[in-house]
């Protein structure tokens, strides 16, 4: 199909019939190429929070994520916003070179880039009547170099939900249409329902956060009060939680307990421990109440979880995402959830 819109045919590889192959990506993901300049990736991060990003591949590229599961940080202006699960996030490409940052340790999410350079000034090259042009989403959502985030909408929600859970026999075909159908939600998208100013917080936050969570993770033997902390970081007891439940999305507490039984998983899924010894690492001397915290967190008896992993670590398959051992992704989702 010609395409009337385009202005240079030499860069639309559709309107000459050619069909772009997907292709594998390292580094936790996989990686489709949908379209001339347009690719989908899926992510999957777990054990660790941080991810160092090289640079866009082009001068020119809008980044659209979305949040399945976990928490990430990205900076803004002089401070830092947060995507939780349900979010989306559109910010050029060419600014993104740094360190990504998951303050749980756990993020799934999709990421689709698109290389202006390389694409079609117009997507009626793909489709008839789709009348959208890749240019005015980067100057509406990000011509200023700010970054746009909106919280999920059932329409957003419909267009991602489905590209979870796709048949690989249907992908390549199915990730064009879906891109085509989030292209034309955008293009009708209100830039003033922006909700990044409200998801910042400042470096100093971050920094005493970070502080705060790496010595908590030190400590998961331990029982810590607020006061305790707030001493030992010389802060108030207010200021700590504050922005301690910016950066994380959960009070302190719910950090310890979910960053104990996150562990506790694991020990059960890889090692031949008992249930009373991995309880002792982490500060518990009754099995039983070690039960009812796990069992609280991750939705299951620690027996019934290691049952079900067969002392295996997950194995990773995307886009068909994992689980029983999932290192208790669906608790630590519902907990980043409630945070805003």
């Amino acid at each position: 199909m010609e395409c009337s819109a385009c202005q240079n045919k030499g860069r639309c590889k559709v309107c000459r019939g050619e069909v772009s192959s997907f292709v594998s990506a390292s580094g936790g993901g996989r990686r489709y190429e949908v379209f001339p300049g347009i690719t989908l990736t899926y992510y999957e991060v777990h054990d660790r929070q941080d991810c160092r990003l090289g640079k866009a591949a082009s001068q020119k590229v809008l980044e659209i994520h979305h949040c399945l599961e976990g928490r990430m940080e990205r900076e803004f202006g002089k401070g830092f916003f947060y995507l939780t699960p349900g979010d989306l996030a559109l910010n050029r490409g060419e600014l993104r070179e740094g360190t990504l940052f998951f303050p749980l340790g756990h993020y799934r999410g999709i990421t689709v880039e698109i290389d202006l350079l390389h694409t079609p000034e117009c997507l009626e090259c793909f489709l008839e009547d789709v009348n959208v042009f890749p240019e005015h989403l980067f100057e509406k959502f990000c011509g200023g170099g700010q970054t746009f985030v909106l919280r999920a909408k059932p329409a957003l929600e419909h267009i991602f939900s489905e590209l979870y859970g796709v048949a690989p026999a249907i992908q390549k075909g199915y990730f064009k249409v879906k891109m085509l159908e989030l292209m034309l939600f955008l293009s009708c998208l209100d830039p003033s329902q922006d909700l990044t100013p409200g998801r910042c917080c400042t470096r100093a936050q971050v920094l005493l956060a970070r502080q705060v969570g790496s010595y908590l993770t030190q400590h998961m033997d331990s029982k810590i009060p607020i006061d305790t902390l707030a001493k030992k970081f010389q802060t108030s007891p207010t200021a700590l939680k504050t922005s301690f439940k910016g950066v994380y999305g959960i009070s302190v507490y719910a950090y310890i307990r979910a960053q104990k039984m996150q562990s506790a998983a694991r020990d059960l899924c890889r090692t031949n421990a008992s249930v009373l010894e991995i309880a002792g690492r982490y500060g518990y001397d009754n099995a039983s109440k070690f039960a009812k915290a796990f069992k609280d967190t991750m939705g299951v008896s620690p027996s019934d979880y290691r049952s079900k992993s067969g002392q295996t670590p997950p194995a990773v398959a995307l886009p068909e995402w994992p689980s029983p051992c999932s290192d208790g992704q669906d608790a630590l989702r519902t907990a980043s959830e409630a945070a805003f």
